[in-house]
């Protein structure tokens, strides 16, 4: 059985390092906006990216600093995508514990069984204690590939 790559390529596109975010909701906006940059999604899925955390609260906050923003798979998505966003100020979600986040990573995965390997492969990557710092102080676009073990486009 074939298997596809763990994870999809992060095309420059779809790295923004050092960005500013007023709010939660302009983090996420623009961590979809890389996305939809690296031809993976439409600029709907941020709109439903927005729509999950106001709907089920800050959950996508999975570890201290960090975000791991998505929504379900549908027509916004043409396909698996990842892209990151590093914030040069944090920005609270509202997660007791894991506030205020630095690091979005956005995912888009083409249908439910491949986001869910995705969000799995990604939770190996932060087992990792230091990658959320790594990341957050990451330079380039390849440093961030290397730090994510993902291929440029």
């Amino acid at each position: 059985m074939d298997q596809l790559p763990a994870l999809p390529a992060l095309p420059d596109e779809a790295v923004v390092l050092g960005a500013r975010a007023g709010s939660w909701r302009e983090a996420v906006e623009l961590a979809g906006g890389a996305l939809a940059a690296s031809g993976a999604t439409d600029a709907g899925y941020a709109v439903d990216m927005v729509r999950m955390i106001e709907e089920h609260g800050p959950y996508v906050v999975v570890a201290p600093g960090l975000a791991l923003a998505h929504a379900r798979p549908g027509p916004a998505v043409r396909r698996d995508g990842l892209a990151i966003v590093t914030l040069a100020e944090p920005v609270p979600f509202g997660h007791p514990y894991n506030d205020p986040v630095r690091v979005v990573l956005a995912l888009a995965g083409a249908s439910s069984a491949r986001h869910l390997q995705l969000v799995a492969e990604i939770a190996n990557i932060f087992n990792d204690s230091d990658a959320v710092e790594r990341l957050a102080q990451a330079a380039s676009a390849d440093e961030v590939r290397e730090i994510l073990g993902v291929p440029a486009a």
